[in-house]
Formats: C-alpha cells, sequence, structure tokens
C-alpha cells in the first residue's frame, strides 16, 4: 500500500470552506449586478477564463459583461433550493434555481444554474456557470 507523504506541506493551508450562505452572496451578487446594469462589479465578480455554457452557447467573461452594453439585463430575481458541494476549501460548486424577471416584461421566467466558485489569492472568483432553462414556467 503506497501512502504519499508531506511532510510539512499543508495542502490545505488550514483554510476553511465557506458557508453555503457566504457562496450564496456572492451569487447574488453577480445576480444585481445584472439588475443594476453595472458591468463593473460583474466583471471584478467573474475570473479572467471564466467560461459560461448556456443555452446561445459559450461564453467568456467578455460576453458575459458585454450583455451590459445597452441596458441591465434583469428586473428582478429570486434564487432557491440551493445545493452546496464543497471540492475543495477553495472551489465550491453552487447550484440553484433562479426565478427571473427581464426589464419590460411582466412574465417570469426560469432555469437552473450551477455555479463554480474558486478562491484565488484570497479572492472569490466565479470561474463557470451553466444555466438550464426550464420550460413552462410564468
Amino acid at each position: 500500500m503506497f501512502q504519499a507523504h508531506f511532510a510539512g506541506m499543508n495542502m490545505t493551508e488550514n483554510k476553511t470552506a465557506p458557508t453555503r450562505d457566504e457562496i450564496l452572496e456572492l451569487e447574488k451578487q453577480v445576480w444585481a449586478a445584472l439588475v443594476d446594469g453595472n458591468a463593473q462589479a460583474d466583471r471584478a465578480l467573474l475570473s479572467a477564463d471564466f467560461l459560461g455554457v448556456y443555452p446561445t452557447g459559450f461564453a467568456n467573461r467578455d460576453d458575459h459583461v458585454g450583455q451590459f452594453a445597452d441596458a441591465p439585463t434583469m428586473a428582478k430575481f429570486e434564487l432557491s433550493d440551493t445545493k452546496l458541494r464543497v471540492l475543495t476549501p477553495d472551489i465550491i460548486l453552487l447550484s440553484y434555481r433562479a426565478d427571473y424577471l427581464r426589464p419590460g416584461t411582466d412574465k417570469w421566467e426560469a432555469m437552473l444554474i450551477s455555479s463554480l466558485w474558486e478562491r484565488r489569492h484570497d479572492v472569490w472568483v466565479n470561474s463557470f456557470s451553466q444555466d438550464t432553462p426550464l420550460e413552462g414556467v410564468g
């Protein structure tokens, strides 16, 4: 039986994983940027190598931030049914249901989202998001 031994090395540097509420608060900041039309806040929350997987295709950080070119993309949102998977103390997967209202409409839409958050240089950034629309909601 082989056992790796790393003398004097603590691979997690005694970091504790964040709580579901802490990661959910970060996710809500992304949504708030969509409501406020705040591209700068959105860019700060996404990693430089961000990858979005959406029904319209793949998106990088510039694509995500670019949606603010004309105006806010959301009017209201509610996040529910949250599930947290701690992959490491520095890599967290948050999955949840988002119900949202786009500006200029009264029809609510919904999707399931999985969002990967990573602690890089002691800053949490969203590095990946996949959105799955739920049909027949509204």
